[in-house]
């Protein structure tokens, strides 16, 4: 049988550059000295019927940054965490219920820069153990999946844009039925449909 993974690790292998929320906004300038902190997060494939599905979640709407939005488990890195990989992973033990041993790390994208001074590295892996999603209460409505062939077809994307900070800034969504995953999410994965179609 094929290994349904086999697109994901070759991606791995094929050189890009770094993104950020600026790319499809090149007039935008990005201000001179900026502090950027660093963050992982855990983009994580557990497998559904023989194909992977990426697991993803529904910020609470209360929360102060990105209040409902669709996102990947993860996080800034602590002084505690040993790299941004330990973040991803520690972040979606707390997120999702998904324990570290549980998973299987295929390798990391190149960083991306996000509107709120992160630089996030977006971690790969496989769930290979047990995993009985638990949303971390207050910071998480829900838990869902999407199939990789669902976020790695660049047709699924598409550009739209809103005023943000007096200017007009474009960026990439991506839907999935009820979910309208958009921002640094959607660049992300949009990012990786790039590597497995180059």
């Amino acid at each position: 049988m094929p290994d349904p993974y086999r697109g994901i690790k070759q991606a791995l292998t094929r050189p890009s550059s770094s993104s950020s929320d600026f790319d499809l906004n090149p007039d935008f300038k990005l201000p001179a000295g900026r502090k950027l902190r660093p963050a992982g997060v855990l983009a994580a494939f557990v497998d559904i019927k023989q194909e992977p599905h990426l697991i993803l979640t529904k910020r609470a709407s209360h929360l102060k940054h990105h209040p409902g939005q669709i996102a990947f488990p993860g996080g800034k890195q602590d002084d505690t965490d040993v790299d941004v990989v330990a973040a991803a992973l520690r972040e979606a033990h707390e997120e999702v219920g998904l324990h570290p041993r549980s998973v299987e790390v295929l390798g990391t994208l190149p960083a991306h820069e996000t509107v709120t001074s992160f630089t996030v590295t977006p971690v790969l892996a496989r769930v290979t153990g047990a995993f009985d999603p638990v949303p971390e209460p207050g910071e998480v409505d829900e838990i869902f999946y999407v199939p990789l062939s669902h976020v790695t077809d660049p047709r699924r994307y598409s550009i739209q844009g809103r005023r943000w900070r007096g200017v007009r800034r474009h960026y990439y969504t991506v839907a999935y039925g009820p979910y309208y995953i958009w921002g640094a999410t959607a660049r992300i994965l949009r990012g990786l449909a790039d590597r497995m179609n180059g």
